[in-house]
């Protein structure tokens, strides 16, 4: 039965649209569950809208061999909970995600958001405001700058942060504009054949069990996607540079996963990660556009590396425009974008209002998700591999052009109920795992191992299943 005209079905649509599956799609999804995240956006529509895009993204690829591609449901409740924090540690804690002086601050003319969680963006506020490392300081250094001007030299010095702008001042911005003209979901697949074509016959519920996903993602779209992937059957194996840490999300964001360390500036590091390329059905990356290109790994020699490789990639503000290579997150993107603003307007606040979950990171990791596995499905069709590209901009459009608030009651929080009964071990403590959001078939995420440290893997693919890469095509 079609979803009635509501924001989810436009949400759904649009999704769908995107990923170039076809709208009859649509009828396999099954939303139970009620409740909504307070908000003027439809937020848990859009995370109803993109778990159950990519669950039916993968009810597609199942149905590549002739089968029926099953039906997928989503729990609006769980949906929800999973745009937060799946993990429920049992006697101990998760820190808090956010440095002591990220924030917003009223300046001289508004309002600006800093965002200073890794320890080089916080000196570069800091060399910026010329102010003691605490609150109290950064106030009152804020409060004496135009927020514009001070975007701009925060930028410059090599930090993040974002002056808030008003949804019609985002729209007639020339980044704005940019967006607006990019697709969803920008997908692209080569020109000639690069493996032997044929799909094989998936495991209803392991779909990817063989599948390699190279994953050089940080917080936290990217990481969102590759947990997906992980919880479909892949091999999932993490890379992260030397020293990186996100204490806050790792143990929420690594089940399934592998973690390794390379340092791409060493020789003998870059062999190693041009080898795990090569042997990768799936790279997912979250740089800066040209970022990789200065590494040497642009897609000409990704390409060169890998002719059968999946690319999905995402950045911050968008692939064209101004603003193309700015850094960025997704708290960030809801100052740029008039987001906060709406919030703050609708609520009658007296500082920016962002959404109550991170949810243009989240939304965009299962969207990315359900690229990755569209390229997959157009591989197996045709041998021919794809390339996908999204932003948290984009994906922030999305829900902007569908603002107004979910219908119905408030959402009930999870409780350890909503949680599965087996204790998961994972290296910091016992914690419970929320029972997943989606299920294809009658078959829910579930992940090989518990959630891991970054760097306690070695940089190696384990031994090749059942569901190997087909041969390469020869000539």
């Amino acid at each position: 039965m079609p979803l009635p005209p509501t924001p989810l079905a436009a949400l759904l649509g649009e999704a769908l649209d995107a990923l170039a599956l076809p709208p009859a799609a649509a009828g396999r999804l099954r939303v139970t569950g009620d409740g909504s995240l307070p908000s003027c956006f439809p937020v848990t529509d859009l995370a109803v809208a993109a778990i159950g895009a990519a669950g039916l993204a993968a009810s597609e690829l199942l149905g590549l061999d002739g089968r029926t591609p099953p039906p997928v449901t989503v729990d609006r409740r769980l949906a929800s909970a999973w745009f937060a924090v799946s993990l429920r540690p049992q006697g101990w804690s998760l820190p808090s995600p956010w440095d002591p002086i990220a924030g917003d601050y009223r300046s001289a003319d508004g309002w600006i958001r800093l965002h200073t969680n890794a320890p080089h963006h916080r000196a570069a506020a800091l060399a910026v405001l010329g102010c003691a490392p605490e609150r109290e300081g950064v106030a009152a250094a804020v409060g004496r700058r135009d927020a514009a001007e001070l975007e701009a030299e925060v930028l410059r010095a090599g930090g993040c942060a974002a002056a808030m702008h008003g949804p019609a001042a985002w729209r007639g911005h020339p980044q704005g504009r940019a967006v607006r003209d990019e697709p969803l979901v920008r997908s692209e697949t080569t020109g000639r054949p690069a493996v032997a074509a044929g799909p094989r016959l998936p495991d209803p519920d392991r779909p990817l069990a063989g599948i390699r996903v190279l994953d050089l993602t940080r917080v936290l779209a990217g990481p969102v996607a590759t947990r997906f992937l992980a919880g479909l059957g892949a091999e999932v194996l993490r890379i992260d540079p030397p020293g990186w840490d996100e204490p806050a999300v790792v143990p929420d964001v690594t089940p399934g996963k592998r973690c390794a360390r390379l340092d791409l500036h060493r020789a003998a590091d870059r062999q190693t990660f041009e080898t795990l390329l090569a042997g990768a059905d799936i790279l997912v990356h979250g740089y800066r556009p040209g970022a990789l290109e200065g590494l040497g790994y642009g897609e000409a020699q990704r390409r060169a590396i890998n002719a059968a490789l999946i690319d999905v990639s995402l950045c911050a503000y968008g692939w064209s425009g101004p603003w193309a290579a700015r850094r960025g997150f997704d708290s960030l993107v809801q100052m740029s974008s008039g987001i906060a603003a709406a919030g703050m307007a609708w609520k009658g606040a007296d500082r920016p209002v962002p959404l109550p979950v991170q949810a243009l990171d989240h939304a965009t990791g299962y969207l990315m998700a359900a690229a990755a596995l569209r390229g997959l499905a157009g591989r197996w069709r045709d041998g021919r591999p794809a390339t996908a590209r999204l932003s948290l901009a984009r994906t922030a459009l999305l829900l902007a052009d569908h603002a107004g608030s979910d219908a119905g009651p408030a959402l009930r929080e999870p409780s350890e109920d909503d949680a599965e009964p087996t204790v998961e071990h994972t290296p910091w403590g016992p914690a419970l795992r929320l029972r997943s959001p989606v299920a294809i078939g009658n078959a829910p995420l579930q992940w090989d191992r518990p959630a891991a440290e970054l760097g306690s893997s070695d940089a190696a693919w384990e031994k090749p299943g059942p569901g190997a890469r087909p041969a390469t095509v020869q000539g």
